[in-house]
Parts: C-alpha cells; sequence; structure tokens
C-alpha cells in the first residue's frame, strides 16, 4: 500500500455538479460576519455558520423530506461530504443544530443574508430587474390534519361558508379555500385551507417576486393561507426594487393579482401591467 498513489474522492464528483458549480460562484463568508453577534468566546465550539446554511442549501436543493433524514445521508454522501468540507471521519452535526441556528437567529437575519445572496446574483449579471413575474402557492404546515379543531359553534357555520363564498369571488382566489370555523392547536399561527378538493390542511403562502434573466427569486414573504395574492404584490416589487437597485418596467402575473387597486398602482408607477383583469374572468365564469 505504500506505494500506491494516494485516493482522491475529490475525483469522483463530476466536473459539471451542481455543488461545484455553486460553490464556485457563491461566497458565504458573509454568513460568520452576520451572526457573529449570537455567539460567546466561550463555551463548546459551534458549528460553522457557513456550514448551516450550506446544510440549508442541501436541504432545499434536493427536497430532502427532513432535516433528521438530511444528517442522516450526509455521511453517505462524497459529493455532501466535499460540499460541506466534511472528511469520511469527521463527526457529523445533530439535525437540532439547524432547528437552534433558526431560532437564535431569527426572520431579520435570513432576510438580510436573503438580501445579500442576491445582490451576488446581481454582481454576477444573473439579475436585470426590469421584467418581474410574481406568484404565491399554498405550502402545508408542519401539522397534522388530526391537530384541526373547530373554534365557533355549529349554528354559525352556514353564515361563514356564506361570507367566505363572496370572499374568494371577489378576490378572484383559486389557490383553496379558507376555512375560518377552523384552527390547529399544534400550528395556530397557519390557516386551515382547503387545497382543490382536498381535505382542510394547516397552511401558509409563499408569496415570491422572480427575474426574468436567469430565474433568481429576488424578493419574498411568507403569510398565512389566509392572506390574498393582490394584497403582496405592491410589497413585492418594492422589495426587488429595494435589493437589486433596479427599476421595475414590466409586471407579469395571474388574474388573481388583477384587481382595480394593484392596477391603478402599477400604472402609477409606471409598470406595464401584463396582469389579467380579475372582474373580466370572473364575468367570464359567471356567463358559463
Amino acid at each position: 500500500e505504500l506505494w500506491v498513489e494516494p485516493i482522491n474522492l475529490g475525483r469522483r464528483i463530476a466536473p459539471d455538479h451542481l455543488l461545484r458549480k455553486i460553490n464556485k460562484v457563491l461566497d458565504l463568508g458573509f454568513v460568520r460576519r452576520e451572526v457573529a453577534g449570537f455567539y460567546g468566546s466561550n463555551g463548546h465550539v459551534s458549528v460553522d455558520p457557513v456550514i448551516i446554511i450550506k446544510l440549508m442549501l442541501l436541504l432545499f436543493l434536493d427536497d430532502v423530506r427532513s432535516e433528521r433524514e438530511l444528517m442522516r445521508i450526509v455521511p453517505l454522501r462524497l459529493d455532501y461530504l466535499w460540499f460541506l468540507g466534511y472528511g469520511l471521519e469527521d463527526e457529523i452535526p445533530t439535525h437540532s443544530v439547524l432547528s437552534k441556528a433558526r431560532k437564535r437567529w431569527g426572520a431579520q437575519v435570513f432576510e438580510r443574508l436573503f438580501a445579500r445572496s442576491v445582490e451576488q446574483c446581481v454582481a454576477a449579471g444573473l439579475v436585470d430587474g426590469s421584467k418581474l413575474y410574481l406568484d404565491a402557492s399554498l405550502v402545508a404546515a408542519n401539522a397534522s390534519r388530526n391537530s384541526v379543531i373547530e373554534v365557533v359553534v355549529r349554528r354559525e357555520v352556514s353564515k361563514l361558508e356564506e361570507q367566505e363564498q363572496e370572499e374568494d369571488q371577489d378576490s378572484g382566489s383559486s389557490g383553496g379555500s379558507v376555512n375560518r370555523k377552523l384552527r390547529s392547536t399544534t400550528d395556530p399561527d397557519s390557516t386551515v385551507v382547503r387545497h382543490q378538493q382536498g381535505k382542510p390542511t394547516p397552511s401558509y403562502k409563499n408569496h415570491r417576486a422572480l427575474d426574468d434573466k436567469a430565474g433568481v427569486v429576488t424578493a419574498i414573504t411568507t403569510t398565512t393561507g389566509a392572506i390574498d395574492e393582490a394584497s403582496e404584490l405592491i410589497a413585492l416589487i418594492e422589495r426587488h426594487e429595494r435589493v437589486t437597485a433596479a427599476k421595475t418596467k414590466v409586471a407579469v402575473a395571474d388574474s388573481r393579482y388583477g384587481n382595480t387597486a394593484n392596477l391603478i398602482a402599477l400604472a402609477q408607477r409606471e409598470i406595464r401591467a401584463h396582469v389579467a383583469d380579475m372582474r373580466s374572468k370572473l364575468r367570464n365564469a359567471r356567463s358559463q
């Protein structure tokens, strides 16, 4: 064995591997500076904040179903170990490292980290800033449907259902029907929403703005499932312009954003609106 060339496991990772591309262009050194105030100089040695962010990236890039599952497969993946800078015999952090970091850092820190990542994309020429796509998606909360309970007496149910139907027609929302008479006991911050023809599910709503040039998400916010997409349109555009330092010229969105207030606001900002008129769509639906 002394005469054998040393083994280089890095050769097993293809030159065009996605993690190689990310590692080449994404500088995460700013993360340490952003979170330095949350760590002391004494006690146990903490996991490098850059590694924590890289673990979160792996979680979403490969759509790993849980943090426990991620930590289980990290030692089995040479590409993960290389990306994180771990050796074959190094100890892998437990899943609680990620949840503790999120709680310790807080939402404002993650917003700044997101903004810095977008700024790097702008500097790399991946963002033009002038044409923006806006959309929203319902996301099921991490709560069991068994946790959903009724919060109003039954004689009020019919009144609430009639009110919800009117609200859905006015907003043009097709993402799901909000059920205000139910709530989750384990995740009360979420809103119980019936996804299409599915069962009532505790949910949140992810609102995002996406730049046209390379598909970079430049602005994002998360609300309960009850928040209408249209109410977040202008706020997303403002966040996009603040982070990218670019003036939005064209906004593209579906009819759920096409209410009168939004169309007027876009015109006042001299933004060309490629947004279907919500009222026209409702009239066509009723005529059918």
